[in-house]
C-alpha cells in the first residue's frame, strides 16, 4: 500500500461523488443567491457530505450484522444500483432519483443526500466498510493504519467536493456548461465500469 494506492482511492472516492453533476445542481440551486450566502451553503453541503460518508463507512461492517443481508448479496445489489445511476448520468443531465428541492435549507437534503451521496454511493461506502479488515489482509497491511488511509481519503475526497461548489462560480466559468456536462457523463461511465467491478466481486464470491 503506497502512495499510488493512496492517490488512486482518492480520485475513486472523488468521482464517486459525482462532482460535476453535483456542481450544475448546486449552481442551479444558487440561481440569484448571494456570494456569501452560497459560500456558506458550499460549506454546510460539503460538512454534510463528510459526516454521512463517514458514518456509512464506520458503520458498515455494523449495519451489515444487524441486517442479516450476506455481502456479497450486497455487493450485487449496490453494483446494480450505482450502474443504474451511472448510465442515468450518461444519458441525461439530471437523473430521475436526483429531484432538487426548493423549500428549506437544501445543504442536507437535496444537496447533500441523494444529489451527491445517493443509494449507490451508499451501498459502495457500506461495502468498503465492511470489507476493511479483509483488503488490509490481502495487501498485508495493518488493519488500523489501513483504516486511518481509508478514512483519510473519504475525507479528502470530501474536501475536494467541498472545494469544487465553494469555487463553483469560477469552475463553472473556466469548464463552461458544455464541459461540466461532458466531465458529468465521463464520470458516469467510470461509475459503470466500478458498479460491474462490484457485481463481478459478488458474484464471484458467491461462487466460491
Amino acid at each position: 500500500m503506497g502512495i499510488s494506492y493512496i492517490i488512486g482511492l482518492v480520485v475513486k472516492l472523488f468521482l464517486l461523488l459525482t462532482p460535476f453533476f453535483v456542481l450544475s445542481v448546486f449552481i442551479t440551486t444558487c440561481d440569484g443567491m448571494e456570494e456569501k450566502s452560497r459560500n456558506k451553503l458550499a460549506l454546510r453541503t460539503g460538512g454534510a457530505v463528510i459526516l454521512a460518508c463517514l458514518i456509512l463507512y464506520l458503520f458498515g461492517e455494523m449495519i451489515f450484522d444487524c441486517l442479516g443481508i450476506s455481502l456479497n448479496a450486497f455487493r450485487i445489489g449496490a453494483g446494480l444500483v450505482l450502474m443504474l445511476n451511472g448510465i442515468d448520468m450518461v444519458r441525461s443531465s439530471l437523473p430521475k432519483n436526483r429531484q432538487i428541492s426548493e423549500e428549506g435549507d437544501p445543504a442536507v437534503v437535496p444537496l447533500a443526500i441523494p444529489t451527491t451521496v445517493g443509494p449507490g454511493t451508499i451501498g459502495t461506502l457500506l461495502v468498503m466498510g465492511a470489507t476493511g479488515a479483509t483488503r488490509a489482509a490481502e495487501v498485508g497491511a495493518n488493519r488500523f493504519i489501513f483504516l486511518g488511509v481509508e478514512l483519510f481519503a473519504v475525507i479528502f475526497a470530501g474536501i475536494g467536493v467541498t472545494a469544487m461548489l465553494r469555487y463553483s462560480a469560477g469552475v463553472n466559468r473556466l469548464l463552461k456548461d458544455k464541459g461540466v456536462r461532458i466531465l458529468s457523463k465521463l464520470t458516469g461511465m467510470y461509475i459503470v465500469a466500478l458498479a460491474a467491478q462490484i457485481i463481478f466481486d459478488g458474484v464471484k464470491g458467491f461462487l466460491r
